[in-house]
């Protein structure tokens, strides 16, 4: 990893504050590190294009059939629906080809709306308000995370739930074999501590109810 505190970076895409530093250089691809808010930020002239992400995204395999993808999700399927009472309306925002956590959540008696910049892109889903919004494996791909915690939070009813999957970043001696990192769209990396500031901005509740899983709740109107 190497280091430069001369260069002058630009605002933080998580958090918007002036505290990025470079935090290190892999395979000539350099990551930021934010002081303020804890995120790791593959830099801005290395970010995918969306011709690229699109190819990535097909050697998925989010098939809705494969048992171990279907118990992957029921890492975030499982806590949110203790929360949830049904039936709601909710978004799987960034569900990408096999919306395979709308399936198990219209299962048990919610309705499921979906939207993928690519697979499912149809902006008229984002003209609405829903009880929860579901993003698994999804916020590690924003390249601008502010701006979407805003839309996130306009497309929440008062009191919803916007439930997040994604791999925290806890180990910096690990980061440069990180599976996670060598994902060539992974663009933005989280802390626990990095949620927490997310939620303080927008106003929202905040828990961590199992590993690697995020909830944040906006504020129910009074009266």
């Amino acid at each position: 990893m190497q280091h430069d505190s001369s260069e002058v970076l630009p605002l933080c895409r998580v958090c918007g504050e002036r505290q990025l530093a470079v935090f290190a250089v892999i395979d000539t691809k350099k990551y930021w590190r934010c002081a303020n808010c804890e995120a790791t930020l593959l830099a801005d002239m290395h970010l995918p294009t969306l011709s690229e992400e699109r190819a990535r995204y097909m050697q998925h395999n989010n098939d809705a059939g494969d048992v171990g993808y279907v118990d992957f999700l029921g890492k975030l399927a499982a806590p949110l629906l203790r929360c949830l009472p049904s039936p709601q309306v909710g978004l799987d925002y960034g569900c990408g080809p096999g919306p395979a956590l709308a399936q198990i959540l219209t299962a048990s008696g919610h309705e499921m709306h979906l939207y993928d910049p690519i697979f499912h892109a149809d902006t008229s889903e984002l003209d609405r308000t829903y009880d929860f919004i579901t993003c698994t494996e999804t916020v590690e791909h924003f390249h601008q995370p502010r701006a979407e915690f805003r839309k996130l939070d306009t497309l929440l009813r008062s009191g919803g739930l916007l439930a997040i999957m994604t791999n925290f970043q806890t180990n910096d001696e690990q980061f440069e074999q990180w599976h996670y990192r060598r994902d060539p769209t992974h663009v933005t990396f989280y802390r626990e501590a990095t949620f927490a500031r997310i939620a303080a901005d927008v106003g929202w509740q905040f828990e961590c109810p199992a590993r690697n899983i995020v909830f944040m709740r906006k504020s129910a109107l009074e009266g």
